[in-house]
C-alpha cells in the first residue's frame, strides 16, 4: 500500500469489492432481510399511488361516484402511509447494518495495523493510515446509509414504472421514454469520468492528512527554522490540488443533474404533446394521461438523485479499494504454527552469522556473531550507522534477519511466540513515547493485574515515585501529547518504570541517558542499576563514559563486529575503540594523558555497574 501504488491503482472490480464487504455484513443478515423485505413493499406503495389516481379520474370523478372516490382516497392515503412505514424500517435496518458492520471493519483494520512490522510504519505516513481508518470508512458508511439499498429500490421502482407505462399505453410509453437510450449513454460516460475523479479526491485528501500530521507534529522545528512560509506554500499547493479534483467532480455532478432535469422536462413535454392529442381523439383516457404524468415525475426523481447517490457510491468504492488494499498488506512477522512460549526465561542471547539489510542487499549488518550470557551486561558502541540499534530491532523481531539466526535461550527467535518474545525483551529508547493518558496507564500499558501498591513499588524502584507524587493528581495526573508536561528526565524515568512493570528477562538500553542533566542522570544511573539487576542487558551508547564498567564491549564498524572485550582490554589494543575514546576525550587526554592500560580510571560520567 505504498504511495506509488496509491497513485496508480489498477482496474477496479466493484463486484469483488462488494463480495469482500459482504463478509462484514453477513453477521447482521437478519437486519438485511428486514431491509430487503421492506424494499419491494415500499416500491409497491409508491407505484400504486398514480394508478389509484387514474382510477379516481376515469371511474369515479367522471361518473361522479362520491363513495367510490372516498374509497380511492382512503386507498391513496393508505399507500402514502405504507410507503412511509416500510421506508422507515428499511432505512433503519440499513443504518443499523452499516454502523455495526463498519465498526467491525474498522476494528479489523486497527488489529491488522498492529500486526504489521515496524518497517511498514517507517515507509508510510501516519496521516495516510489515519485516513484509511477514519475518512475512508466514513465514506463507505455514507454509501450504506444514503446509497446502497436506495439504489436497489430506485432500480426496482424504475423497472416497475416502465412496465406499468407500457401496460397502460404502448405508443404513449414509447414516445415518453424515447430519450432514455441517449440518457443511459450519458450516464455511463459520467460514471467512468467521475470514478477517476473520486479516486483522485481520496488520494489527495490522504496526501493532505499525511502532510498535516507530519507538519503539526514538527511545528516546533518549523518555527525554530522559520519555515512557515515554505510549508504554507506546500500546503496551499496540496489544498489546491484537492480543491481542483472536487471542482471537477462538481462539474460532472452538475452536468449530470442538468442533463437528467432536461431529459425529464422534455419527456413530459413529449408525453403531453402526444398524449393530449390522443385524449382529444378519445384513444387515451384522461386518467391514463394523469397517471403518466405522475409516473414520469416518480421516474425522473431517482434519476435526478442518481448523480448525488452515484457520487457517494463512487467515493465509497474508491475508499473500499484503499481499505482492502491496506488489509491485503502481508503481515511478514508472525508466530509459527506451534510457537515457543517458555514459562521461565534465562535470558541467553546469541547472534550467529547475522546478515541484515533494510533494502535489497544494502547490508547494515554483515556476518555478526556474539553471545550474551544470562545476567551479563554487554555494551554496543560504534559510529552512527554502524548497526547498533538494528541489533536491538532484530532481537525483538521488529525485523527478521535475511541470513543467519538469533537465539534466545537456545531457540531461534522466529520460533518464539512474537508477543511472548517481546514481553521478555524490554527496550528503553532515547526518545520516550508517552500516551495522552494518566501516569499510571503509561506505566502499566494494559497490565490490569498490577495492583496500585505494586505500581508504586515499581515507580519507587526507579526513582520516579518522588516526582509523580509531586504532580497535582499523582498517578492519576493526565499527560499531554507525548508527555510534553514532563521533563526529559521524568519521561525517561517513566520509561524505566514501564519496563520494570513487565519484568523482562532481557533489557535493551538505547541511548537511555543521552539527553538528561547531570543531577537527573544520577537518579537514572541508580534506577538503571536496579533495573539491570539479574537481567541480561544490551547497552547501546555513543558516550563511552557510560559503558566502561560493562562486562564486555562490542565494537561495531560499518555493520561488522570488529572488536570485543572489556574497556581496559580494548584500550590496550589501540584499535577502533581506542580511537573513538581519544576522539571523545581529546581535550582531557591532551592535558592528562595516561598509558592505555590505566586509561579511563578518571573519566567522567556514570557507569552501568
Amino acid at each position: 500500500m505504498d504511495a506509488q501504488r496509491e497513485d496508480a491503482l489498477g482496474t477496479v472490480y466493484d463486484l469483488a469489492l462488494l463480495r469482500r464487504l459482504w463478509r462484514y455484513v453477513r453477521p447482521y443478515r437478519a437486519q438485511c432481510v428486514i431491509a430487503l423485505l421492506c424494499l419491494p413493499l415500499t416500491s409497491v406503495c409508491a407505484l400504486a399511488q398514480p394508478y389509484i389516481l387514474k382510477l379516481a379520474v376515469d371511474q369515479y370523478i367522471a361518473q361522479r361516484d362520491l363513495p367510490g372516490l372516498a374509497v380511492t382516497g382512503l386507498l391513496f392515503v393508505g399507500a402514502l402511509v405504507g410507503e412511509f412505514v416500510f421506508f422507515y424500517w428499511q432505512y433503519y435496518a440499513t443504518v443499523t447494518v452499516a454502523q455495526k458492520s463498519l465498526a467491525d471493519l474498522r476494528l479489523e483494520l486497527f488489529a491488522h495495523l498492529q500486526r504489521l512490522p515496524a518497517g511498514f510504519f517507517e515507509r508510510h505516513p501516519v496521516g495516510r493510515l489515519v485516513t484509511r481508518l477514519t475518512t475512508d470508512v466514513d465514506a463507505i458508511n455514507e454509501a450504506f446509509t444514503a446509497g446502497t439499498l436506495t439504489i436497489f429500490m430506485d432500480l426496482l421502482t424504475l423497472g416497475g414504472i416502465v412496465a406499468i407505462l407500457f401496460a397502460l399505453d404502448l405508443w404513449l410509453a414509447l414516445v415518453t421514454l424515447s430519450l432514455l437510450p441517449p440518457l443511459v449513454v450519458a450516464l455511463n460516460f459520467f460514471r467512468v469520468r467521475s470514478r477517476e475523479t473520486y479516486r483522485a479526491i481520496r488520494e489527495r485528501i490522504a496526501r493532505i492528512n499525511a502532510f498535516l500530521q507530519e507538519t503539526l507534529s514538527g511545528m516546533t522545528v518549523v518555527q525554530l527554522f522559520a519555515q512557515e512560509g515554505k510549508l504554507f506554500a506546500e500546503f496551499e499547493r496540496r489544498n489546491r490540488e484537492h480543491r481542483d479534483a472536487n471542482h471537477l467532480a462538481n462539474i460532472y455532478e452538475a452536468s449530470l443533474f442538468s442533463l437528467v432535469e432536461a431529459a425529464g422536462s422534455i419527456s413530459i413535454a413529449l408525453m403531453l404533446w402526444y398524449g393530449a392529442g390522443q385524449v382529444g381523439r378519445g384513444t387515451v383516457a384522461l386518467g391514463t394521461l394523469v397517471a403518466f404524468i405522475e409516473y414520469l415525475q416518480k421516474f425522473f426523481v431517482p434519476i435526478r438523485e442518481f448523480s448525488t447517490k452515484y457520487t457517494t457510491m463512487q467515493s465509497a468504492m474508491t475508499a473500499l479499494e484503499r481499505v482492502f488494499q491496506l488489509l491485503d498488506t502481508p503481515v511478514t512477522i508472525t508466530s509459527p504454527p506451534l510457537p515457543y512460549r517458555p514459562r521461565r526465561v534465562q535470558g541467553r542471547v546469541a547472534f550467529e552469522h547475522v546478515w541484515f539489510a533494510y533494502r535489497g542487499e544494502e547490508w547494515v549488518l554483515r556476518d555478526v556473531s556474539f553471545t550474551v550470557e544470562p545476567g551479563e551486561k554487554v555494551a554496543l558502541v560504534g559510529a552512527t550507522g554502524a548497526g547498533k540499534t538494528t541489533i536491538s530491532k532484530l532481537l525483538n523481531r521488529s525485523y527478521d534477519v535475511q541470513r543467519g539466526a538469533i537465539f534466545v535461550d537456545g531457540v531461534d527467535v522466529r520460533q518464539w511466540d512474537v508477543q511472548a518474545l517481546r514481553r521478555q525483551v524490554g527496550v528503553v529508547l532515547q526518545d520516550v513515547f508517552l500516551f495522552a493518558t494518566d501516569v499510571a496507564t503509561n506505566i502499566t500499558l494494559g497490565r490490569t493485574d498490577l495492583a496500585p501498591q505494586d505500581l508504586e513499588r515499581v515507580a519507587r524502584s526507579v526513582n520516579a515515585d518522588r516526582f509523580i507524587r509531586a504532580l497535582p493528581r499523582g498517578y492519576a495526573e493526565p499527560l499531554r501529547e507525548r508527555g510534553s508536561n514532563l521533563s526529559a528526565g521524568q519521561r525517561q524515568l517513566l520509561s524505566f518504570a514501564r519496563v520494570l512493570a513487565y519484568d523482562p528477562a532481557i533489557l535493551v538500553l538505547d541511548e537511555a541517558t543521552s539527553s538528561v542533566d547531570a543531577e537527573t542522570e544520577m537518579l537514572i544511573q541508580d534506577a538503571l542499576a536496579k533495573l539491570m539487576a539479574g537481567r541480561t542487558t544490551l547497552i547501546i551508547a555513543h558516550r563511552l563514559s557510560t559503558v566502561q564498567n560493562a562486562d564486555r564491549i562490542v565494537v561495531m564498524h560499518k555493520g561488522q563486529l570488529r572488536e570485543m572485550g572489556t574497556h581496559q582490554e580494548l584500550l590496550a589494543r589501540q584499535g577502533i575503540y581506542w580511537r573513538l575514546y581519544r576522539l571523545q576525550y581529546r581535550e582531557t587526554q591532551e592535558q592528562h594523558f595516561r598509558p592505555a592500560t590505566s586509561a579511563g580510571t578518571g573519566t567522567p560520567g556514570g557507569d552501568f555497574s
